[in-house]
């Protein structure tokens, strides 16, 4: 019997609507962890620039912003040392336990008074934790079906939900207490939300999750470990001791360190392919397929440039420049952060069906791809309407921001679940596993150039700012959808 035979056979076939009890314990682990961080997401921005009376740290707003994004791309990025740590060393399963207790003891610094100083140090937590626990989890849902078992994709569905009824509810509770009561209080809620994931996990992964999850895949070899363990440790001895040099020296501002963030999204991706490309290893289809992908991770790239806004400029936006009393009920600025999940859990069933119903006659991935650009695009195009009509003063109607969120999740739809079906099928067969951590360097790669974008919205109108970054998503879906017969062309074969 195969190990993956004897890990499907250890784990408890049904008892969660239907699919294995393992699900339950996925699920509900996941769902604690995104309540979490998007709990915490949806008022660390204001805490970063809100003045010191108010409960905040009194950064200004365009340093606030840049932070955030520098965050969102660490987070992306450490999600490669997390699948190297579970594939080498620990297992998905331990991997995913580490995790969490990093998240959480992340989000609990921020419950303590503190400075500036206390957020980096929470965010070190926070991003580590995340890269540990995220792509693993994800990994051991995989695990729980065996590769023909037609609950697969459903069971992935009904994960994918928990990830956004998480996401769905944080900004409520956490954004709430945040705002109205303090925002200690609030990273304290998301701290704990954290907790409860923790204990489901612990109380319930050795009954419903079998053996999954607990093997090591490719565990290091008793003489590679100390030179393994030895490079690393110089690797983190020279960032230390180059990062204590810099602040001393006044060298290393936040300027400076948002720079070497941006060239390492553009860098490691960069290097990703070329070493792929490169080896002995990818065969003549697999490097045709290989560049024929290049063109939709930078479309990916442009499209989370815009999306991964909702949480920075839209966020500030929602917070300075929305009319938030409608009719004598006060909203919450952190309220809509709650609106990208929403639309996902609601429009996501929509797309399956659609597909289905398509089938064959459904557009290639270049097509999809080019139009996921089109509504990322459209989404701020919208916004220079109120920006236009108000003159950048006076509030504008809340609408704006629901159609903003309404338009780049229909491209998102357009592009994430498809990006990742693409990247399994593209992916150069000695190089499966490292393809899809490209994926997600897309994230990645569009938050570190946010870094600086940011920026640039505190200089220029949001007429301009809206409009230019609105028709460039456009005019790359333009080029990507001329380019996109020859795209297919070299994807030998895969649709």
């Amino acid at each position: 019997m195969s190990t993956k035979d004897e890990i499907v056979k250890s784990v408890p076939q049904k008892g969660f609507v239907g699919h294995p009890k393992g699900l339950f314990t996925l699920f509900f682990t996941e769902f604690w962890e995104r309540f979490s961080y998007y709990g915490m997401r949806a008022i660390l921005i204001f805490f970063m620039y809100y003045e010191l009376n108010e409960g905040g740290l009194g950064l200004d707003r365009g340093t606030a912003n840049s932070i955030m994004a520098i965050y969102g791309s660490l987070v992306y990025m450490s999600g490669i040392i997390g699948g190297w740590i579970a594939d080498r060393l620990l297992g998905t399963r331990r991997t995913i336990f580490y995790g969490g207790v990093l998240i959480m003891i992340g989000h609990l610094l921020l419950a303590l008074p503190g400075g500036v100083s206390m957020v980096f140090a929470s965010m070190a937590f926070i991003v580590i934790g995340t890269g540990l626990l995220k792509p693993n989890v994800s990994s051991v849902v995989g695990d729980i079906y065996a590769e023909t078992d037609s609950r697969r994709d459903a069971g992935f569905s009904i994960f994918y939900m928990g990830i956004n009824m998480g996401a769905f509810i944080a900004p409520f509770i956490v954004g709430t207490i945040g705002q109205k009561y303090s925002f200690h209080l609030g990273f304290g809620l998301a701290g704990i939300g954290m907790l409860i994931g923790l204990i489901v996990y612990k109380a319930t992964e050795k009954k419903y999750l079998g053996l999954a999850g607990l093997q090591v895949n490719n565990p290091l070899k008793p003489e590679e470990r100390k030179k393994v363990f030895t490079q690393f440790g110089i690797i983190a001895l020279l960032i230390i001791i180059f990062g204590a040099i810099g602040i001393k020296t006044g060298l290393l501002t936040m300027n400076v360190f948002s720079l070497i963030i941006t060239a390492l999204g553009i860098i490691i991706p960069t290097v990703f392919f070329v070493y792929m490309y490169r080896s002995e290893k990818t065969t003549k289809d697999e490097k045709s397929r290989l560049l024929a992908y290049i063109p939709l991770f930078i479309s990916a790239v442009m499209f989370w440039a815009i999306q991964e806004q909702g949480a920075t400029i839209l966020a500030t936006y929602a917070d300075d420049r929305t009319r938030l009393n409608i009719g004598g009920f006060q909203l919450q600025s952190s309220w809509f952060q709650s609106l990208n999940p929403l639309f996902v859990i609601t429009m996501a069933p929509l797309f399956a069906m659609l597909w289905l119903k398509w089938g064959d006659k459904q557009p290639t991935t270049p097509r999809k791809f080019s139009y996921s650009l089109f509504f990322a695009g459209l989404s701020f195009l919208v916004m220079m309407i109120p920006a236009h009509l108000s003159g950048g003063h006076t509030l504008v109607s809340p609408w704006w921001l629901v159609l903003s969120f309404f338009l780049v999740v229909v491209g998102e739809l357009l592009l994430s679940p498809v990006g990742l079906s693409a990247t399994t099928k593209l992916a150069p067969q000695a190089f499966a596993a490292q393809t899809m951590s490209l994926w997600f360097l897309t994230s990645a790669a569009a938050q570190a150039i946010n870094a600086q974008l940011v920026k640039v919205y505190e200089v220029v109108s949001e007429f301009t700012y809206f409009g230019f970054l609105g028709l460039m998503s456009i005019a790359i879906g333009v080029i990507l959808l001329l380019l996109s017969p020859i795209i297919s062309k070299a994807m030998r074969g895969i649709n």
